[in-house]
């Protein structure tokens, strides 16, 4: 197996050579893992979000922030997730994984864009 390049010579490139996406990397926006919880699980079961707040045991600014995509699920809550939907911690955290590391991906394009102007 070879050995992992140096981030430095990752950015290094020539025009020729744009920034290719890693594997791993989706190719458009995943959806966060707060709107999956609006859309697959308090949409259909008709929960309010102080309902939810109260089921998860956190409070429901903390809550409404994770639903609107500005707070991240951390693995606390995607354990409290777990617990009240039955789904897997894993899972929850995949969801926040994919969500991270295609901004991060977006974040390094458009820093590598601008360096090379």
């Amino acid at each position: 197996m070879p050995m992992p390049q140096p981030a430095a010579m990752l950015v290094r490139r020539t025009r020729q050579q744009p920034l290719a996406r890693p594997r791993g990397v989706p190719a458009r926006a995943p959806l966060h893992p707060g709107r999956f919880l609006q859309k697959h699980y308090l949409a259909p079961l008709g929960m309010s979000q102080t309902e939810t707040a109260g089921l998860l045991g956190i409070s429901r600014r903390r809550l409404n922030e994770i639903l609107q995509g500005k707070r991240s699920m951390t693995p606390d809550t995607a354990i409290r997730c777990a617990l009240a939907f039955r789904a897997d911690v894993a899972f929850w955290l995949a969801l926040q994984t994919a969500w991270d590391s295609f901004h991060a991906w977006q974040r390094l394009r458009a820093a590598a864009s601008t360096s090379s102007r």
